[in-house]
């Protein structure tokens, strides 16, 4: 089981309320800049640590270098956030949230879709392979 699985599960759920909390006070129809700048705040407020964007070593055939990802929330260092605002979800956003979480070895991620009248119809829980298992 990766080390940071159960720290993130637990946070999820958290994390879940927090952004329920953001679609119910602002509602559907915005820009995904807002939605994530109003969850940084949120999670903020519950006392939970957010960044935004984090520089990351990548080795490939013996060379080393430094990338700059752009991801949208990174939640106490083991759960990633992917903010849409979208008419639907498609494979791609489901893809990019995946590489994030490869890139950064995270268990976890989760994909919240803001155009939806009900948050909970545009929410995906996305878990690393073989992250869960023994």
């Amino acid at each position: 089981m990766h080390a940071l699985f159960a720290k993130a599960d637990s946070l999820s759920s958290e994390v879940i309320g927090a952004a329920i909390e953001v679609h119910r006070i602002m509602g559907p129809g915005l820009l995904e800049s807002i939605y994530e700048r109003c969850l940084l705040r949120e999670l903020e407020l519950r006392g939970i640590s957010a960044l935004t964007q984090k520089e990351v070593v990548i080795e490939y055939k013996e060379t080393v270098f430094k990338e700059i990802l752009r991801f949208d929330l990174l939640v106490e260092h083991c759960l990633l956030i992917e903010v849409k605002a979208i008419q639907d979800v498609l494979p791609i956003h489901k893809a990019q949230l995946l590489s994030y979480m490869k890139l950064l070895n995270l268990p976890l991620g989760l994909l919240f879709n803001f155009h939806e009248l009900k948050l909970v119809d545009g929410m995906s829980r996305l878990v690393l392979p073989r992250a869960n298992q023994s």
